[in-house]
């Protein structure tokens, strides 16, 4: 059997799935140049062109495109093997990516109730980010927004990703009356990231609203929470990701009015994983809806 190079293959299906020689060097920590050499072999061995330029950019040829529906799964198929086969040879393992709002108030705190039943598996918990996927990854079980939408995936929902304001019962004593969106104008107003989201939620609320570079940001979802627990001000959070404070008390909802309803949390395995993987996310699915 006459094959190219793998990784020629691997430097291929990264291209195409990015459509971005840079992307490809990145992913596969190369040299852009490295890259195009590899391509440039290929499409000698092939005798045809795999990429064609538009514009600034680059698009798969008839051929490419003929190529990477048959590569992309077979490379999946290939690296999930050779992972079946490493478990097997190693002590068994689970490698979870979280991201920090779920991993903090969800999943480690919790985490012994599912190891107590596991005594021989050697668990691993990393953080994750809003746009990591299990294909671009190392990971077991994926835990983040959004439903991942790779090859033979599995996504089970966990919570809705529905943003509702919130303060603390300090923060609201000392405000006296915040009753309706007109009346949030003027307190301070928490921003994660960026101040879209309080300009989409005044939008939904049906309420004017200027934004204004007097409170700060914070780039992290816990500095945000513990901001708004110590009182500092209001807050657009994911009601169902901290029911517990609001059952506690720690913070209490202002408005029924919400953004990104049609979002949730999932967390996300491959088909053909290893059982121990569907044994968690199973457990904790039933978890977070029994709490």
């Amino acid at each position: 059997m006459k094959l190219p190079p793998l990784s020629a293959i691997k430097a291929f299906e990264a291209t195409a799935r990015h459509l971005s020689f840079s992307r490809a060097a990145e992913e596969l920590f190369v040299t852009h140049a490295a890259v195009s050499h590899q391509i440039k072999n290929l499409e000698e061995w092939f005798g045809t062109k795999l990429f064609l330029r538009e514009g600034r950019g680059i698009r798969l040829s008839r051929s490419g495109e003929s190529l990477y529906r048959k590569v992309s799964p077979a490379l999946f198929d290939i690296a999930d093997a050779c992972r079946t086969v490493k478990m097997l040879v190693n002590k068994e393992s689970l490698t979870v990516g979280c991201i920090p709002s779920i991993a903090n108030r969800w999943l480690v705190p919790n985490l012994n109730t599912f190891t107590s039943s596991h005594p021989d598996l050697d668990v691993k918990i990393v953080y994750a980010t809003v746009d990591d996927t299990l294909e671009d990854n190392e990971l077991d079980v994926l835990i983040t927004t959004g439903q991942e939408k790779g090859h033979h995936v599995v996504s089970r929902w966990l919570f809705s990703r529905a943003n509702k304001p919130v303060c603390s019962k300090a923060f609201l004593h000392s405000q006296g009356q915040l009753d309706s969106p007109e009346q949030m104008l003027t307190a301070p107003l928490i921003h994660d990231e960026n101040r879209k989201g309080w300009q989409e939620w005044f939008e939904e609320a049906g309420v004017p609203w200027k934004a204004t570079d007097s409170w700060p940001l914070y780039q992290d979802f816990n500095l945000l929470a513990t901001a708004v627990i110590a009182g500092h001000g209001i807050a657009l959070c994911p009601v169902e990701v901290f029911r517990l404070e609001i059952e506690r008390g720690d913070l209490i909802v202002l408005s029924d009015v919400s953004t990104k309803n049609d979002m949730g949390y999932y967390a996300s395995y491959r088909e053909n994983t290893t059982d121990v993987a569907v044994h968690f996310v199973e457990w904790f699915a039933q978890f977070v809806a029994d709490h």
